[in-house]
């Protein structure tokens, strides 16, 4: 094994993510809720103002949480607010590049069924490799810490 292999063999990107990721997520559970109620107060005030003529695009505020997400996801940073605050990062598996849109996209669609489907489907990234969720894994992203990616070249398994 060269050097270089038993670099990107260890577990220095994903040592620590899974506490990490419970930390990050009610962060952002806590910021979407706040920009949930004000999207519904401006929808209300929009309902009242037309007098109930305005009122369907109001159910938009449901999707919110998944918006924030994703675009955050994809953006520059590759992480959410809460992410960052906690030094996480979403990455491709294969290159450990910033996700695209449609990526990022599918990691947090596949986020939001995993948690219909019950929390306790989260559990299984203190057990896989590199401490993959499930969604993690179908939608081929890895979730690792921001401050060991400055050292890191592609993964090679």
């Amino acid at each position: 094994m060269t050097p270089d292999a038993a670099r990107y063999a260890d577990d220095s990107l994903t040592w620590g993510v899974p506490s990490r990721r419970i930390a990050a997520f009610v962060v952002d559970w806590l910021l979407i809720a706040v920009l949930t109620m004000g999207v519904s107060i401006g929808f209300a005030v929009i309902h009242v103002m037309s007098l109930g003529l305005l009122h369907g695009p109001a159910h938009l505020f449901l999707i919110v949480g998944f918006i924030y997400e994703t675009l955050w996801i994809a953006g520059p940073g590759g992480a959410t607010p809460g992410q960052r605050s906690v030094g996480l990062a979403v990455r491709r598996m294969a290159d450990l590049e910033r996700p695209t849109l449609v990526e990022a996209a599918a990691f947090v669609a596949l986020l939001y069924i995993t948690l219909a489907a019950g929390v306790i489907w989260l559990a299984v990234a203190f057990f896989t490799y590199r401490r993959r969720a499930i969604h993690d894994m179908i939608s081929g992203l890895v979730v690792v810490r921001a401050g060991a990616l400055r050292w890191t070249g592609p993964w090679q398994s």
